[in-house]
C-alpha cells in the first residue's frame, strides 16, 4: 500500500469497500460515533454508507423490521428547487444516523435486572382470581398460608398449549434470559409437578396503542422475535433459559408459550400446567431513553414484516 504522508486520510487511499469492511469490524456503533468526531470527512463517510445502522442490525437483527426512521418534531420536507432530492436524501441519512447513534449510547447505559412490570393475561385460568397469572410475579411460595401459583384450565388433550403474557418495565429492553419455576402440588398425593414439556418465547408490541390488550388473542400483538423451543425439566426449581443472543424487545411485550402438558390430575383426569414464578432478566434502558427511542426509531414498524 502506498505510504501516506503525515495528516493524510486513509479513506482517500483505500477502495470504498475496503474502508467499509474496516469500519464495520468495530465492536459496535458506539465506536462509530467516536469515529465521526475525528473529521468531517470521516463523519460524512459513516453517514453516507449507513454504518451505524449496519452495526446496529448486527447487534439486534430485530431492527430489520423497522420500516423507516422519524424524529420527534422533525420534518421530512426538503428545500425546493434544484438539488432538493439530494438534500432530502442526505437529511434522511443524517436522521437515521442520529437514531442509531442514540441507540448505541443507550446500550452503554443499561442496567441489568428483572424487567417484568405487569402480568397482562393468561390464555386460561382454572380458579380465578386465586390462581391468576399475577401470582407468577409473587416471589413467595405462599401468601397468608395459601400457595401462590398460576394454574391453567384442565384439558383432555395434553397437546393443548397455554400462554402467559406480560408487560415489561420499558418499551425497549435487551432480554438475555428468562427463568421459570414449575409448580409442585405439595397438597396432592405424590407431590406431582405440573410442568410443560417445553417452552417458547415471543417478544413484540401491541398493534394498536389505543386498543386494550386484556385478552390472549394473538391478533392483538405484533411479534418481532420468536425463540426456539426449550425443553423444560420436570422439577420444582427455578429453571433458566438463556437466549442464543441478547434480544431487543421492541414494544415491551413478552409472551411465554407453554407447550404440551405432562401431569394429569387424579381427581378429574384432566391435564394441567401450573407455575410458581416467572422472571425475565434483561438490560433495561433508562425509561426516558426507552420512550424517546421507541418514538424516534421504532415508530414505523412495517406491519408486513411483523408476521412470524
Amino acid at each position: 500500500m502506498k505510504k501516506m504522508k503525515n495528516g493524510d486520510d486513509f479513506l482517500n487511499f483505500l477502495p470504498c469497500d475496503l474502508s467499509i469492511k474496516i469500519l464495520t469490524a468495530l465492536e459496535g456503533p458506539s465506536d462509530l460515533v467516536r469515529i465521526t468526531a475525528v473529521s468531517r470527512n470521516w463523519r460524512h463517510f459513516v453517514i453516507r454508507h449507513g454504518l451505524c445502522k449496519h452495526l446496529s442490525l448486527q447487534m439486534f437483527p430485530q431492527l430489520s423490521r423497522v420500516d423507516r426512521v422519524n424524529e420527534l418534531g422533525g420534518s421530512t420536507k426538503g428545500h425546493a428547487g434544484a438539488g432538493s432530492s439530494n438534500f432530502m436524501e442526505w437529511e434522511a441519512l443524517e436522521r437515521e444516523h442520529r437514531a442509531y447513534a442514540f441507540l448505541a449510547r443507550c446500550c452503554l447505559s443499561t442496567t441489568a435486572g428483572d424487567c417484568i412490570s405487569e402480568a397482562i393475561i393468561a390464555s386460561s385460568t382454572d380458579n380465578y382470581p386465586e390462581e391468576s397469572i399475577c401470582n407468577t410475579l409473587e416471589p413467595r411460595d405462599r401468601v397468608a398460608r395459601t400457595a401462590s401459583y398460576w394454574s391453567s384450565k384442565g384439558q383432555k388433550n395434553p397437546a393443548v398449549p397455554e400462554t402467559l403474557t406480560y408487560r415489561l418495565i420499558a418499551d425497549l429492553c435487551v432480554v438475555t434470559e428468562i427463568k421459570i419455576r414449575p409448580f409442585q402440588a405439595f397438597f396432592q398425593f405424590g407431590y406431582p409437578i405440573y410442568s410443560a414439556k417445553s417452552v417458547r418465547f415471543r417478544m413484540g408490541h401491541i398493534k394498536d396503542a389505543d386498543e386494550s390488550c386484556q385478552d390472549s388473542g394473538t391478533d392483538k400483538f405484533a411479534w418481532t422475535y420468536t425463540s426456539q423451543e426449550f425443553e423444560m425439566a420436570q422439577e420444582n426449581r427455578l429453571q433458566t433459559f438463556k437466549l442464543p443472543e441478547p434480544i431487543l424487545c421492541i414494544g415491551g411485550i413478552l409472551q411465554i408459550e407453554l407447550l404440551s402438558r405432562v401431569q394429569r390430575q387424579e381427581i378429574d383426569g384432566l391435564f394441567y400446567i401450573c407455575m410458581w414464578g416467572i422472571i425475565a432478566v434483561c438490560h433495561m434502558f433508562k425509561l426516558w431513553d426507552a420512550h424517546y427511542l421507541l418514538l424516534l426509531v421504532f415508530r414505523y414498524l412495517n406491519p408486513q414484516k411483523n408476521s412470524c
